[in-house]
């Protein structure tokens, strides 16, 4: 549920962007996707905060922390009159959302480390994939009985719940003796540990252009489903047999991951996406696609990008961190920073070069998976 903090917090806004747009942006439509990018910028800023304190003061203490300051910044974007007050407001609300979502990773390393480790976020993957089958639901009921608003009191009452069950369930996996102090100087030569790692480098380029394929999706998708394929109404039926789809990534990377290695199923994985991508893009681009099958073709490419997420973050994030198992908080902290506000960089400008159809993320997508496994192949090559 930690970690599925971020994807609630995503894609129960879907539904909700038209009517951001009307209400606070009728003249540039697509700056409403702002919200979603916004968020996400926030959560890599605030990661680079949230690893060191928990080194320093335990996990669960920073994880409490910061589940507090989502939830004020949400009651913040209850109140907020204006798209920029709105967007100052998401992104807090994605700083306080970095220590549920990065500390959560380190809880895991205090415990596993390697295969065993992958195959622990695996699961972590799924419950990430099931909330995206839910939360557009939830959103587009709650505009139904209130309006969009409210969404953001369902944030409140979410990490509500999680931070009580947490705190009722959740041994503290940092013991006092192994904790750091949080000094400059100590912060600053475990940073410029990890750069001398190339495993380590290597991982979070690959996150960032594979999260960047991500963000791009999620901000173009709700504007595809209405323009290209006019299903706004039934948006969040199909989203959530998306995300029910996708799960059999995280599945089937549970049951490989220990045969095959980390390495060899990232590599597969961004492959077969990218092929599936370029003869999307090619065919709807040539014409030679049939309307028929455009909107199952959509489906299916889409179901195979989130499937993806479930065969290579967990993969990726178990990869940087098996040699810095000593400095676990913080170097999820600085790579899950780098990787979030690099994806969002990336991001950002896919999405907003959204026409009505879905050549621009095609293009886009298939630009950021391409580079994504030049550096695997050449880079990291399979063991």
């Amino acid at each position: 549920m930690l970690f599925a903090t971020i994807a609630i917090s995503i894609d129960a806004m879907l539904p909700a962007l038209p009517d951001i747009a009307a209400a606070l942006s009728p003249d540039a439509p697509n700056a409403a996707q702002l919200v979603v990018t916004s968020f996400v910028f926030g959560m890599g800023i605030g990661t680079l905060f949230a690893g060191p304190l928990s080194d320093a003061f335990g996990r669960k203490r920073v994880i409490m922390f910061g589940s507090a300051l989502y939830a004020l910044a949400a009651l913040a974007c209850y109140f907020a009159p204006t798209l920029e007050l709105l967007l100052i407001a998401r992104v807090v609300q994605g700083i306080g959302s970095a220590a549920p979502r990065t500390v959560s990773i380190a809880m895991v390393r205090d415990l596993f480390s390697g295969r065993d480790m992958a195959r622990i976020m695996s699961f972590a993957m799924l419950i990430f994939t099931v909330i995206p089958a839910i939360a557009p639901l939830m959103g587009q009921g709650i505009i139904a009985i209130a309006d969009w608003h409210a969404i953001f009191l369902a944030y409140i009452a979410f990490s509500a719940i999680t931070m009580l069950w947490m705190g009722l369930r959740q041994p503290e996996t940092l013991p006092v003796t192994s904790r750091r102090p949080l000094r400059m100087a100590t912060l600053w030569s475990a940073t410029k540990e990890l750069g001398r790692h190339r495993v380590i480098v290597i991982s979070t380029l690959v996150q960032a252009l594979t999260l960047g394929a991500l963000f791009a999706t999620l901000s173009s998708m709700h504007g595809i489903f209405e323009l290209r394929f006019d299903r706004a109404e039934t948006f969040p039926l199909w989203f959530a047999f998306i995300a029910v789809g996708s799960m059999s990534g995280s599945l089937l990377n549970s049951r490989i991951v220990m045969t095959l290695g980390m390495r060899r199923v990232i590599t597969g994985t961004l492959a077969a996406q990218l092929g599936l991508t370029v003869i999307c893009l090619l065919t709807i681009a040539s014409g030679l696609m049939p309307e028929a099958l455009a909107f199952p073709a959509h489906l299916l490419w889409s179901i195979g990008l989130f499937s993806m997420m479930g065969l290579t973050m967990g993969n990726l994030n178990a990869l940087a961190m098996e040699p810095v198992g000593h400095i676990a908080g913080l170097a999820a902290s600085v790579i899950s920073c780098l990787a979030t506000v690099g994806s969002v960089l990336l991001a950002i400008p896919v999405g907003l070069a959204f026409n009505g159809t879905v050549l621009p993320l095609l293009a886009g997508v298939a630009a950021l998976l391409a580079g994504a496994l030049a550096l695997m192949r050449y880079g990291l090559p399979a063991r």
